[in-house]
């Protein structure tokens, strides 16, 4: 589907949680309102509601209205009820599970499917309010009524040093993008992000991201989420998707050899025997997929585990015929008399190689022991 930047797919807000303070007579701190929303979010099942996203520039207002589901970090379902967008019109669906994503554009009739059974997901909404609450300039400005909910309203701004030509804005699921080179001189642009949190509940029902140059607004984007419905469950199928009739179905990325639900189902398919990792008792085995990539680069199997109580903890163990990583860029270590590489950074790695076969066990957060699982699969 082709979609202008200045509409993004998702927005930072959702509801979670239920947190109540009845009878305070002074408001909590901004600081705490996040620090809440934070764990409101690490603890968040799923979420319905009808989203509104306006974005105002001197030349034009596009306004566009959609009914959302949401299973964080990884499952959406977006569809357009009313807009006056162009590129993103009325009946666009949009739906996102772990291994494929199907976008639907009724004014071309192409459904645009995209085959992704080893992408990480990471959670970029509750990333967003980490980065608010570490790195922006948080200030408290009363409290409003959003949706008929009491909703405390906190303004941030960047540390000065993040101001540039070009601002990346993490709105929800995706990210907004500011077209700022015609704007004038940058050291005269001023950039806010305004969020309302909940009372209730100490989730963000509300936000409005505004860039001004010289005292003049040159782009407002807002979003408000209203008939919200939170952690009262999916109707089955929410993250599947058929295509109409007379739709036209184009692919992108590799399909899958499948994505079995065991690793009883995945070792019929895959070229080679699978590990039986040691996961610590918080995880779960999420799925694991088979992929057969070009031949240079063989078969990749991945098992991947989350823990169910906490949205995007999760790690997952992949086998290749190939060898994938550089040794001269990564860290090199040892564990029970094997030679392993350790790559740090945003995902928390440990590869080896064994007989004909190459090894990872990776992670997203910290926690996860690594160096345990990978001498749990030694060279089997």
């Amino acid at each position: 589907m082709n979609r202008r930047r200045i509409l993004a797919v998702g927005a930072t807000v959702a509801l979670a949680g239920c947190v109540s303070y009845p009878g305070r007579d002074d408001p909590p701190s901004s600081e705490d309102l996040v620090r809440d929303a934070i764990e409101t979010r690490r603890r968040m099942t799923n979420l319905q509601a009808r989203r509104t996203m306006t974005v105002e520039t001197p030349d034009e207002t596009v306004e566009r209205t959609e009914r959302i589901a949401r299973k964080p970090p990884a499952k959406q379902r977006i569809e357009v009820r009313e807009s006056t967008d162009p590129d993103v019109p009325v009946g666009a669906v949009t739906v996102t599970n772990r291994a494929t994503t199907w976008e639907y554009n009724p004014s071309t009739a192409i459904v645009d499917k995209q085959y992704h059974p080893n992408k990480v997901d990471t959670d970029r909404t509750r990333l967003v309010l980490e980065s608010l609450l570490e790195e922006s300039r948080l200030g408290y400005e009363g409290s409003e009524m959003i949706d008929g909910r009491e909703a405390h309203v906190i303004e941030t701004k960047p540390p000065t040093d993040d101001i540039g030509p070009a601002i990346s804005l993490v709105v929800g699921e995706t990210t907004f993008v500011v077209p700022l080179r015609a704007t004038g001189d940058p050291d005269a642009m001023d950039v806010t992000r305004t969020v309302w949190i909940d009372d209730e509940y100490r989730y963000p029902i509300k936000e409005r991201n505004t860039v001004s140059i010289d005292g003049e607004t040159r782009h407002e984007l807002a979003v408000t989420y209203t008939d919200l419905a939170i952690d009262v469950g999916l109707e089955p199928g929410t993250f599947t998707y058929d295509p109409p009739n007379d739709a036209t179905v184009v692919t992108d990325g590799r399909k899958p050899l499948g994505v079995f639900e065991s690793r009883a189902a995945a070792a019929d398919v895959a070229p080679y025997d699978l590990p039986e990792p040691a996961i610590p008792a918080s995880y779960t085995l999420d799925r694991v997929t088979v992929v057969e990539k070009a031949e240079r680069f063989g078969t990749t199997t991945t098992l991947w585990y989350n823990d169910p109580n906490v949205v995007a903890r999760e790690l997952y163990v992949a086998v290749r015929e190939v060898q994938r990583f550089s040794p001269d860029v990564l860290e090199e270590i040892e564990f029970d008399g094997h030679t392993a590489y350790r790559r740090d950074g945003r995902i928390q790695s440990v590869f080896w190689t064994c007989d004909e076969l190459n090894y990872e066990v990776s992670s997203l957060t910290d926690d996860a022991p690594l160096l345990e699982i990978a001498s749990s699969i030694g060279c089997p």
